[in-house]
């Protein structure tokens, strides 16, 4: 039996081996073609946990051989950058030759450690491949992401992790040992939750507690060695997810006891508060919207007061925020308007304006007649006049349509009285 764990004797050492990606990896993609070329820019891989982020770096770093350097954030800090950068610097390697640091859960840098990585990266004396969880716009200071391209990495299908055990089982020095049959993989594969090391750690698992060497795993033998396993929060990705997941249903589903529970599952297992609010933030616009606007204000609000306050006190007003949240009224319309609208931008494409909605800052623009037949909307009573704001293409097309909330159905009423049957059904 090895003592390395199954997960990182898998881990692949090529592109040709990586599992995945396709959608940013292919034959013709721009990051492949960029790594193919050993040119390599600072970028920032953003995905959930066990798709690849730390190997993709390491690949990379073997294809352009350039030398490696990882650091994490969660023990991490200033000085042991300054450190990589120095030996960079005393071994000479700038320009085409810069070195690639790897940063593992970069959204954990505060500002001042983010912003010691920037003048390496802007001399080139470093690439810098970050990884995180979190979305980049809201944890990777600004400077830092404008020199960086983001790639973003989708939890593995089916088939990739399908792959990913037929591979380990037949290939791995000791799992090829044994002869294991992959009868059932329903419940193996809803444990990984699209996390390929969940997964090998799993199975490793399950043949490490199989006394005999022809091993039959079916849908009862996970649930019974493995279920009991999961109920533990772990903020570093095994079940982050999918606590999040029921503290937005309960959140969306009106359960303030449930939304409750959850938060404090989350407070306990030392989660992010910040991650908390934002997600208070998405419900209060996404679920809340329309039916009850001071939602977003109470979690704008709740978001604020959480970075002035920290944790242990921060869980008070995320409390109330939640159970504020959990009981308003519900109602989708502003998020099923905007989902609408890009897709019908997307059938549609760049349809052009219509002229009289046009500006006009040129003499020929004017003369091209921009802008020319536009009524100002304050000239006329009530500061309201009918005129039509879409493509002619898309003439009548309504993006709202009022949920039950009392609020929605005010402001259907508000359209239909200035605009008669133009956007109704």
């Amino acid at each position: 039996m090895s003592s390395v764990p199954l997960a990182e004797r898998m881990r692949p050492k090529t592109l040709d081996e990586y599992i995945g990606q396709e959608h940013i990896l292919g034959p013709e993609s721009a990051l492949r073609k960029v790594i193919n070329s050993g040119i390599v820019p600072s970028m920032i891989l953003w995905g959930p946990p066990g798709v690849g982020k730390t190997t993709l770096a390491q690949i990379i770093a073997n294809t352009v051989k350039r030398p490696f350097y990882s650091l994490s954030a969660i023990n991490s800090g200033v000085k042991d950058i300054r450190e990589v950068i120095d030996k960079v610097k005393n071994a000479g390697l700038f320009g085409g030759d810069n070195a690639i640091l790897f940063i593992d859960e970069i959204h954990r840098f505060s500002k001042s450690q983010q912003d010691s990585l920037l003048g390496a990266v802007e001399q080139g004396i470093i690439s810098l491949i970050g990884a995180t969880t979190e979305n980049p716009s809201f944890e990777v200071i600004s400077a830092l992401l404008s020199r960086s391209q983001v790639y973003t990495l989708r939890n593995h299908n089916k088939e990739h992790l399908i792959s990913l055990l037929e591979r380990a089982i037949s290939e791995d020095d000791v799992l090829k040992t044994k002869k294991i049959e992959l009868k059932e993989t329903e419940a193996l594969l809803r444990v990984s939750g699209g996390d390929a090391r969940k997964l090998l750690n799993a199975l490793e698992l399950l043949v490490n507690q199989s006394p005999e060497n022809n091993i039959v795993i079916t849908d009862e033998m996970v649930q019974s060695i493995i279920q009991e396993n999961l109920a533990m929060y772990d903020k570093d990705g095994e079940q982050h997810y999918d606590i999040i997941s029921a503290f937005i249903k309960s959140v969306r589903g009106s359960d303030p006891n449930g939304a409750i529970y959850w938060l404090a599952r989350m407070v306990e297992g030392g989660e992010d508060p910040k991650f908390i609010a934002r997600r208070l933030l998405i419900l209060a616009s996404e679920d809340i919207g329309l039916a009850n606007p001071n939602a977003m204000l109470i979690a704008n609000a709740t978001f604020e007061t959480i970075e002035k306050l920290g944790w242990p006190e921060g869980r008070i007003p995320l409390a109330q925020c939640t159970i504020y949240l959990a009981t308003s009224p519900k109602g989708n319309a502003a998020y099923k308007a905007i989902g609408k609208a890009q897709s019908v931008v997307h059938k549609t494409r760049n349809l052009p304006v219509p002229l009289h909605l046009r500006n006009a800052p040129t003499t020929l623009m004017k003369d091209m007649g921009y802008g020319e037949e536009y009524k100002y909307s304050h000239d006329y009573d009530l500061n309201f006049v009918q005129q039509e704001y879409l493509p002619d293409e898309l003439k009548g097309t309504n993006f709202y349509e009022a949920g039950s909330s009392p609020k929605e159905k005010d402001i259907q009423k508000v359209i239909e009285n200035l605009w008669g049957n133009k956007y109704t059904k």
